[in-house]
């Protein structure tokens, strides 16, 4: 442990440098997840720093999900869980939504969505099917005049067929993007006529499969509803952004 707390050096941006030190040590694993930290006054010592510029380093390792600050326990490393990186990932694509970003999306969309419904169908267990059934009674019962809802629950649609394939990774690189979808639905939802109708449709030719465990038949309807995504994008909702 010796050499992950030795003299920084340099007084310049201290309270970022130790902030790396420390972030490098839980990245190699050298500082595993669970282990408890030096106390302030140690680490101090060891860095050859002031307590202010420990502090502050400090604050920005917890802000950022690296490690827990617990008064009176003292300091543990708690690593970077599945909904810090979806939470990085919402505030980039909340910033950079234009009309750039939109035909991006749903071209990202169009290439892993219909091999992630194949997956979920080969994965899925009985819950999963029982969250994704409920998701489309919910829909269809919905108030055809709350678009809002409606939007929400085609986005927890697709949410849910993620999370089905028990994949973390899908998880992570497609909730992000998910975040993004009632924003655009809520206009498709409200302008758009027949488009609920069609939404539900395809909804249960997708659940159909997925129950089935037709991972081909899955990927080709998820692929035929992706193909009217980007249609009315084209036709429809790139004009109102």
């Amino acid at each position: 442990m010796d050499e992950i707390f030795e003299k920084i050096g340099s007084k310049l941006t201290l309270s970022q440098k130790i902030e790396r030190r420390i972030e490098a040590a839980i990245r190699e694993k050298k500082l595993p997840v669970g282990s408890k930290l030096p106390t302030e006054r140690e680490l101090c010592e060891a860095f050859g720093v002031s307590r202010t510029a420990l502090r502050e380093a400090l604050r920005r390792l917890s802000a950022r999900g690296l490690i827990e600050i617990t008064k009176g326990s003292g300091m543990t490393v708690t690593g970077f869980k599945i909904g810090d990186a979806i939470k990085t990932m919402n505030l980039y694509y909340d910033m950079q939504l234009d009309q750039n970003l939109i035909p991006q999306i749903i071209e990202v969309r169009r290439l892993f969505e219909p091999e992630i419904a194949g997956l979920a169908a080969r994965q899925r267990n009985q819950n999963d099917l029982s969250d994704i059934q409920n998701n489309i009674e919910l829909f269809k019962a919905c108030d055809p005049d709350n678009t809002q809802l409606e939007a929400d629950l085609d986005n927890k649609f697709h949410l849910l067929i993620a999370r089905a394939t028990h994949n973390p990774i899908v998880q992570i690189t497609m909730e992000p993007i998910y975040s993004l979808l009632p924003r655009m639905r809520n206009f498709i939802y409200a302008n758009v006529e027949g488009e609920k109708d069609f939404t539900l449709d395809i909804h249960l030719k997708v659940f159909d499969a997925i129950n089935k465990q037709n991972g081909e038949a899955a990927s080709g309807f998820m692929r035929e509803h992706l193909e009217r995504t980007s249609e009315i994008y084209k036709r429809y909702l790139h004009n109102s952004l």
